[in-house]
């Protein structure tokens, strides 16, 4: 039982499943009409047959036992002219296929059948019983109700036994044929009917979900328009609100209340918008306010350390500090108003770009800057050419190089690799320091991000945390993309641009 449980269980988990609403409450309504129709096929099968098969009762009772007494006579044919008179006037008042038997003591002494042409005085009225058919004939109860058995040469028959004059049992018996036949064809019509009425329902119930869900659609299309939407950044706007329904009904209360949902997510986003556009336009201000008294602290450090007169050592390592620092901040002043401007979305130059010819470049100034660390190169045969800003492209190797510089140790080897592809050209520099922490790895790329300084140890300190967010908003900035894969003992900055 179990195995057959689970069996049906698989068997119903392969059957496909509708996954729309819409497909959903079409299956639904199909299937309890289908079980509707089951249920009254059914209940009018069974009526109808213990309807037909009472009447053929009925019957038997009517008939009597006429027929199985006429079979004590020695004449068992028509044409035995020494029969008694009764037995063929019995013989021809019963129906066609009425069978009749006399058991006596259990034991079948006598049967016959009537023959379909009753006045056709040829033909034999003997019926070839098998041994099965025997015991089934001695099982009838005598004076019980009537019952369903089957003959090997006749068919199913409903038969009732009756005592006999003599003390011997009286069989007499209707073909069920005509019973079967009316109801299989009511099972027939039954099906023709139902199963034309199940095309017909689920055609009609389909466009009819179609058409009640129709607001519903809508709402989703809005709803898909919406995902598409760029969302993370800049000025957004939404598509026009779905249409609404009617708000008594569920459909219409979804509508509804999506909408108003849009609603703030516009407002939202406007204002998120304009605090931005606020943001970008004080840093960008900020940043090019902040040039002129940088330059002016660090022109006048740099004049008080050319002063010919003595100067304190203390006041001398003051200015240097002054300079440094000052040039530090410079460079930071510099790189935030460069973000501002990228944010801004002011528009780079579009030339071709010798990317060959920036990294062999960048590799030379790497070389300088950091003697300590090896520096290799990975480069195809043919230059490779790619459309951008060369300046900017410049800044994006610099920077990626100056992380690999200031945040290994001495003695790391860093690889420059350019790929040229069909469709993209990857630029990727990698190195096999210790390693960017896991923790740090999702902001990687955002502002005033620090690496720990486990990776800085004998590099030398790090910068401002603003030399990757420029490397990912000039590369966005060229259409591109930036990726890192890092894990102890190797790190990997992939920056893939559109190829030429």
């Amino acid at each position: 039982m179990d195995t057959g449980r689970r069996a049906l269980g698989r068997w119903l988990r392969r059957l496909p499943r509708p996954y729309t609403l819409r497909a959903r409450l079409t299956a639904g309504l199909v299937v309890l009409l289908a079980v509707s129709c089951a249920a009254v096929g059914v209940a009018a099968v069974i009526e109808l047959d213990g309807f037909l098969t009472g009447r053929l009762d009925q019957q038997l009772i009517e008939v009597g036992t006429q027929f199985p007494a006429s079979l004590e006579h020695k004449g068992q044919t028509l044409t035995d002219h020494d029969a008694d008179d009764r037995e063929r006037g019995d013989t021809r008042r019963q129906a066609p296929h009425t069978f009749g038997a006399r058991l006596v003591d259990g034991v079948v002494t006598n049967s016959g059948v009537v023959p379909a042409d009753k006045d056709d005085t040829t033909t034999d009225l003997k019926v070839a019983l098998t041994e099965r058919d025997r015991r089934e004939l001695a099982a009838v109860p005598v004076g019980g109700t009537a019952r369903t058995i089957h003959l090997s040469s006749l068919g199913k028959y409903r038969v009732l036994a009756a005592k006999g004059r003599d003390g011997d049992v009286m069989i007499t018996g209707l073909p069920l044929e005509s019973v079967e036949a009316t109801v299989h064809r009511l099972e027939a019509v039954e099906a023709i009917v139902f199963g034309a009425a199940l095309l017909i329902a689920g055609f009609a119930g389909a466009l009819w979900v179609r058409w009640s869900l129709r607001p519903l659609s809508r709402v989703a299309a809005t709803a898909t328009r919406v995902s598409e939407l760029p969302l993370a950044s800049g000025e957004v706007t939404l598509p026009p609100r779905a249409p609404e329904s009617d708000p008594r009904s569920e459909v219409g209360k979804v509508a509804g209340a999506f909408n108003r949902m849009l609603g703030h997510v516009e407002d939202a986003l406007t204002h998120r918008h304009a605090s931005e556009e606020r943001l970008r336009s004080f840093a960008a201000d900020a940043s090019h306010e902040l040039r002129t008294p940088v330059a002016s602290i660090r022109g006048h450090a740099e004049l008080a350390l050319l002063h010919p007169d003595p100067v304190p050592p203390k006041v001398t390592r003051a200015l240097e500090r002054i300079t440094a620092e000052s040039a530090r901040m410079g460079v930071m002043v510099d790189e935030m108003l460069l973000l501002a401007r990228l944010d801004a979305g002011r528009p780079l130059e579009r030339r071709p770009v010798d990317l060959t010819r920036l990294v062999l470049d960048a590799i030379a100034d790497a070389r300088a800057a950091g003697p300590d660390h090896r520096w290799a190169l990975q480069l195809p045969e043919e230059p490779v050419t790619v459309t951008g800003d060369a300046h900017r492209l410049q800044q994006v190797l610099a920077n990626l190089l100056a992380n690999a510089r200031l945040h290994t140790p001495v003695g790391t080897k860093v690889t420059v690799t350019v790929e040229k592809g069909d469709e993209e050209t990857s630029l990727k520099v990698h190195d096999d320091g210790p390693g960017v922490p896991a923790e740090v790895q999702p902001g990687v790329f955002e502002r005033f991000t620090r690496a720990d300084r486990r990776r800085t140890e004998g590099g030398g300190g790090g910068g401002a945390g603003l030399g990757l967010s420029i490397v990912a908003a000039v590369t966005e900035a060229h259409g591109g993309s930036v990726e890192l894969e890092s894990r102890p003992g190797t790190t990997t900055f992939t920056v893939k641009l559109a190829a030429t």
